[in-house]
């Protein structure tokens, strides 16, 4: 990364914070996964930690991963998200998840692993190297954030610190395809996606949920942290 690149960065993270101590947000940052499946549970039981961070089933530390939460100034939870690091060496990843896109459920769902797949796109062909999984995205349904462009802006804070920190290859996440329809994808940030990657059945249901693959490589993220603030953040608080 160039120096031009952190400081980019820095200033892209500096001017979202602003942003969320005016909708009265707090936000916290930490790598103890085990204290943030501790959090989940205690103000969000209806939906607990997702596979991909659950540290029962992975190492994940300050080296590799990182979550974000956001708490009014009551002490309310009121959102989440979280990145974890992938190393798939000379692998792509649509090699990568043909055999291992069951590691990223939806949670919450009773899902049919035997009936759900895995569609490779174009993109995830051609991403190597250093990756970051994004996931664990939620903003509580309360009018005093969602509708916002907060939550937007939240995703793009999460892409700035990780790009700050270890500068990866690229990040990638999914998205059901009803959001990915309603722009969810422009207002996170992300430049690209493989529509109809995934499929998950739910057990006894006939329609199954569907979704995309968003993702960014070094050079789209270098691009929108040197986008001028004011031409992206006060759109999104619109």
């Amino acid at each position: 990364m160039t120096i031009h690149d952190t400081f980019a960065g820095a200033q892209y993270v500096s001017a979202i914070l602003d942003l969320a101590e005016q909708h009265n947000l707090v936000l916290e940052i930490g790598s103890n996964f085990q204290r943030y499946g501790a959090i989940l549970a205690e103000h969000r039981p209806e939906q607990t930690i997702g596979k991909p961070f659950d540290p029962a089933l992975h190492s994940l530390n300050e080296s590799n991963a990182f979550w974000i939460l956001g708490w009014t100034q009551e002490g309310e939870l009121i959102h989440t998200q979280a990145m974890r690091m992938f190393d798939l060496g000379g692998l792509t990843l649509s090699d990568y998840l043909a055999h291992n896109f069951r590691d990223f459920p939806p949670t919450g769902l009773d899902l049919d692993m035997e009936r759900s797949t895995y569609r490779a796109g174009p993109g995830a062909g051609r991403i190597k190297g250093q990756v970051f999984y994004h996931g664990e995205l939620w903003v509580k349904r309360d009018p005093r954030f969602r509708g916002t462009g907060l939550p937007g802006a939240l995703a793009r804070f999460a892409m700035a610190t990780c790009v700050l920190r270890w500068s990866p290859d690229h990040i990638f996440g999914f998205m059901p395809e009803g959001l990915a329809y309603r722009g969810l994808m422009e207002r996170e940030g992300y430049m690209h996606s493989d529509p109809g990657a995934l499929t998950w059945h739910i057990k006894e249901k006939d329609t199954p949920l569907r979704g995309f693959m968003t993702y960014m490589s070094h050079e789209d993220l270098s691009f929108i942290l040197k986008l001028p603030t004011s031409e992206t953040l006060p759109a999104l608080a619109a």
